[in-house]
């Protein structure tokens, strides 16, 4: 029996096409868990900028996906073709946030699981994810880290600055020192002990300090 004999016989008339019952209950839940994620993703983002629009993907992805493995899985003739056309795509979109990868996979993730018709797994694996990522993306604002630029007028006020940025902050590593005639400028990263940004203030106001800059920092350089 040749390739082309396979393709004749009646193999492909006795595959079973999917029902508008199964259609709507797939792209109802895949929408459903697609809005969970959406939330899910509203709640642990802490980036630099919110996009409203990355969430809509995020719901569009996971029913998109439930749509290409539901034809799929009906009919071997267009999983074939299907393979063909999406070796074809090429997405060119930089992710900014490492975390956005996570949510990526797990709109595509669910959509296969829900398209195979595993829902239990679609549904209780989407709830045990989300509340991971609650609990473990959502931290307090404090205990992110901080850069902290002094600019000092010598030698003596800069010490005197890193012993009291050293007493407020839970950790204080100096990053960079820069040195030039007239003023010391120091780049320090700090992890705070409250939600409280008044030492800056007192900071800024010792004498031989010029200024005292508190920074967000999310891992990226600021060039």
């Amino acid at each position: 029996m040749t390739f082309q004999d396979i393709f004749k016989s009646s193999f492909l008339e006795n595959i079973s096409s999917v029902t508008i019952l199964d259609m709507v209950l797939a792209l109802a839940l895949a929408f459903g868990i697609g809005m969970f994620i959406f939330l899910i993703y509203k709640k642990t983002f802490s980036g630099v900028m919110y996009s409203s629009t990355f969430g809509v993907t995020l719901v569009a992805l996971t029913m998109i996906s439930t749509l290409v493995i539901l034809a799929v899985t009906s009919n071997v003739v267009l999983s074939l073709g299907m393979v063909g056309a999406l070796s074809i795509v090429r997405f060119r979109t930089a992710i900014k946030e490492p975390l956005d990868i996570a949510f990526l996979f797990w709109s595509i993730a669910v959509g296969i699981v829900l398209a195979a018709g595993m829902i239990p797994l679609a549904v209780f694996g989407s709830a045990v994810i989300g509340i991971v990522l609650l609990v473990f993306a959502n931290k307090k604002s404090h205990l992110n880290p901080y850069i902290v630029v002094i600019r000092c007028e010598n030698h003596d006020s800069e010490i005197k600055a890193m012993e009291f940025l050293k007493k407020q902050a839970g950790r204080c590593v100096l990053k960079s020192k820069t040195v030039q005639k007239g003023f010391v400028e120091l780049n320090a990263e700090i992890r705070m002990k409250e939600d409280n940004t008044d030492f800056i203030n007192i900071l800024s106001e010792m004498s031989g300090v010029n200024s005292a800059v508190l920074v967000s920092y999310n891992g990226d350089y600021m060039g």
